[in-house]
């Protein structure tokens, strides 16, 4: 009976005791963790996102984006696009997750909004204002060509000789078969039909590229050095001609951007005031001697020479049709796709021959160049539109992060997402229609321009013809 009188007490004891020497709860570490304050937004110098126009289009970069991506790699477009995603994928985007990682570590609470001042913090893109001012101070610098007013000086404007030189590709794909033939042999008839009825008065020269070694990494140093101007610039003889078309067939590898370049050698001594300069391009895909063509073109029209480049892109695919254009764009001149011979035979006999008055081709909207301008324009709608959409791209990347994190849950990534896009589409909004203002204005100035050198063309056209000139 003792004992079990006894073991009330020792029990009650024991609870004191070990009551006694636990810690006040008041003191333990959990609630000390909890009593801390939360790292205050506005202590980490964060600003809040701009949502208006004005403020994102003067906003500064982000500071990853300040810190690791290169300006012009956040705008490259075009074919080169796949140097963008590659850095991405393989450089920034571990970059950025990273960061979140750490960040949201240490403020694991932060109000949607929070969140959203956050990512533009950090991935915003700061090229908005150097771009829009570009845009707005746009000028085509389009202006009235002096044209000639007396007979004596249009004859003498006719009489300008011409110069064309073509580059025939004679990569190893130019072997492959189409609708009527071999994409070679195809080619060099079209050519030889287009020489049939050429001007006694212009001269002519042949550029085979890519022509020999194999389509094998072993060989292709030796093919890309492949650039040979088996037709020297000279009046058209056909024997020779014939001669030339028949010592070469395709082989190896496309080094286009080099062949362009040869081009420009060749009729550097002949200068615009004196002769209409046209290069022709038959080819059937892209440069893969690493070059660059559009380089290689605009240095071709830098030069005192002004040469047109022409292009005919030969069962191309997209890729190949994309470069393809840009160059002849970048060369002011025309692309034009075919598939097989009866197109390839319709483009060179029809926009390869220079037309009856050739005496006006130097004049209307090329005094600066139409396609230069354009392009320009082009580059400077292009520059924002990307660095709005990858800003986009970046923080919409950083959201699902965070939700595959689980930091964020489903109706707050819906919020971001949509926010995120809102306001890409504002600042597209307003790209856009200042693009389309400006394109607009430059297309009144060269309508303007090229009805006036019309009248005039056809002025002196009459008088040729009444004369019997």
């Amino acid at each position: 009976m003792k004992k079990i009188l006894y073991f009330p007490l020792l029990f009650t004891l024991a609870f004191f005791v070990l009551n006694g020497c636990s810690p006040d709860p008041s003191s333990s570490t959990e609630k000390r963790v909890d009593a801390e304050p939360k790292v205050n937004h506005q202590e980490q110098a964060i600003p809040a996102a701009p949502e208006t126009l004005e403020g994102m289009l003067d906003q500064k970069p982000g500071n990853l984006v300040n810190k690791h991506l290169d300006p012009e790699l956040e705008v490259i477009n075009g074919f080169h696009i796949d140097r963008y995603r590659t850095y991405m994928d393989e450089t920034f985007y571990p970059i950025i997750e990273k960061e979140l990682a750490r960040f949201f570590k240490e403020h694991p609470d932060l109000s949607n909004d929070e969140i959203y001042d956050y990512l533009v913090y950090q991935l915003a893109s700061g090229q908005y204002a150097e771009y829009n001012d570009k845009l707005l101070s746009f000028d085509h610098g389009y202006e009235m060509p002096e044209l000639p007013e007396s007979k004596e000086e249009v004859l003498a404007e006719r009489n300008m000789k011409t110069n064309i030189v073509i580059l025939l590709d004679s990569s190893g794909s130019m072997k492959q078969e189409v609708n009527g033939g071999i994409k070679m042999e195809l080619a060099k008839q079209s050519i030889r039909k287009f020489t049939e009825n050429l001007n006694q008065d212009s001269h002519l020269s042949l550029i085979a590229y890519g022509h020999k070694g194999t389509g094998s990494e072993e060989d292709k140093e030796k093919s890309c050095k492949a650039i040979e101007t088996v037709y020297p610039l000279d009046s058209l003889d056909h024997g020779r001609f014939s001669k030339a078309m028949d010592s070469f067939q395709a082989s190896g590898w496309t080094p286009l951007s080099a062949a362009i370049d040869k081009a420009g050698e060749i009729l550097s001594t002949y200068p615009k005031e004196k002769f209409h300069n046209k290069v022709f391009i038959v080819s059937d895909g892209i440069e893969t001697c690493d070059g660059d063509p559009i380089k290689a073109v605009s240095k071709l029209r830098n030069h005192q020479i002004d040469a047109t480049v022409n292009i005919i892109g030969f069962d191309v695919d997209d890729e190949g049709q994309q470069q393809l254009k840009e160059i002849a764009e970048a060369g002011g001149g025309e692309y034009d796709t075919v598939k097989d011979k009866q197109e390839l035979e319709k483009v060179v006999s029809e926009k390869w021959r220079p037309s009856r008055l050739q005496i006006m081709t130097t004049h209307g909207v090329s005094l600066p160049d139409y396609a230069k301008q354009y392009e320009e324009l082009v580059n400077i709608k292009n520059a924002l539109f990307y660095s709005s959409l990858r800003e986009e791209q970046r923080i919409k990347h950083a959201v699902n992060e965070l939700y595959a994190k689980r930091i964020i849950d489903s109706g707050q990534r819906t919020i971001l997402i949509e926010k995120t896009e809102e306001m890409h589409r504002v600042r597209n909004e307003y790209i856009n229609e200042t693009y389309d203002k400006k394109e607009q204005e430059a297309k009144l100035a060269k309508e303007e321009i090229e009805a006036k050198v019309d009248a005039w063309k056809k002025k002196w056209s009459d008088v040729l013809d009444a004369e019997g000139l």
